[in-house]
């Protein structure tokens, strides 16, 4: 078994926001005091030049940035995309990128499926993400984390979803970019206790987390939509994981139905409350 790693610690601190066009216009004016850093999905940001795209790096100049990628196909059976893989090297060096995620996934097959579909929950599968995920740390030069996602047809099983999770975690030697409103939503949907799974995850990994809002379809399903406030449920389960692992740094994500700035901040700041109830010594992620 590999030594634990250094305690999962990033270049940033406190609460976050996802970087959304419609507020490009109030964040050139002043980054909200309530923000300690923003995320962008690179894939959207790589090469985009004009007013859009100095727009975009005005911003990342002034407020500590971290991606969270859509399209590197983790979990899927195709080669690496080694061109890609130069390309976002360079624009997370060019821009200082604080810390970079993917999703514990596959979304390619002969093309890409514009969705994040889940893997089967067994040893060969850990094997073969694990070492897709090492080749692309060595790609990027850097330890990525990657994110425990949102599923609704349960994969073939040789595990549960959480000792598959923490599996990847220890074989891949990589962090987790733990979202805990994913865990909620798998917990409604698949029927397992989420405060055992925010019990379970190995908390010294957690690089950074997730808070959003879902759509609850029916008692026995929930839709994760980013579309909507968080609840109370999940706010609890933050608080639960700040109580159990300490405080990491925490983003709120809101993709669909984006309400104005102030709005959003609301919920930032939510964030920022909560962590201040758990407030320890401040954990930072060592770069490598």
């Amino acid at each position: 078994m590999r030594p634990a790693p250094r305690e999962a610690s990033v270049a940033v601190r406190g609460a976050g926001l996802g970087l959304r066009r419609v507020h490009f216009d109030a964040l050139l004016a002043g980054i909200p005091e309530a923000v300690d850093f923003m995320e962008v999905a690179p894939e959207n940001w790589l090469e985009v030049g004009g007013r859009g795209g100095r727009q975009f790096r005005a911003i990342a100049e002034r407020v500590p940035l971290m991606c969270h990628g859509l399209a590197l196909d983790l979990g899927g059976q195709r080669p690496l995309d080694r061109d890609f893989l130069a390309r976002l090297r360079r624009f997370l060096d060019e821009l200082g990128v604080r810390a970079f995620s993917e999703h514990l996934s596959y979304c390619a097959d002969h093309a890409h499926l514009y969705d994040l579909l889940p893997l089967p929950f067994t040893e060969e599968a850990v094997r073969h993400v694990a070492a897709r995920i090492r080749a692309v740390q060595d790609a990027l030069g850097r330890r990525i984390a990657v994110e425990n996602v949102s599923y609704y047809a349960a994969p073939v099983t040789g595990m549960s979803e959480l000792e598959f999770l923490n599996a990847v975690l220890e074989e891949a030697d990589c962090w987790l970019h733990f979202d805990v409103n994913n865990v909620y939503v798998n917990s409604v949907n698949h029927g397992y206790d989420a405060r055992a799974f925010v019990a379970g995850v190995p908390g010294a990994r957690i690089a950074w987390g997730h808070v959003a809002g879902h759509h609850r379809e029916a008692v026995d399903l929930c839709v994760d939509s980013h579309g909507a406030p968080v609840i109370d449920p999940v706010w609890d389960l933050l608080d639960l994981a700040y109580s159990l692992h300490g405080v990491f740094p925490t983003l709120l994500e809101r993709d669909f139905d984006v309400p104005a700035l102030d709005v959003l901040l609301n919920e930032v700041e939510t964030i920022a409350t909560l962590q201040a109830r758990h407030a320890r010594p401040a954990r930072r992620l060592a770069h490598g």
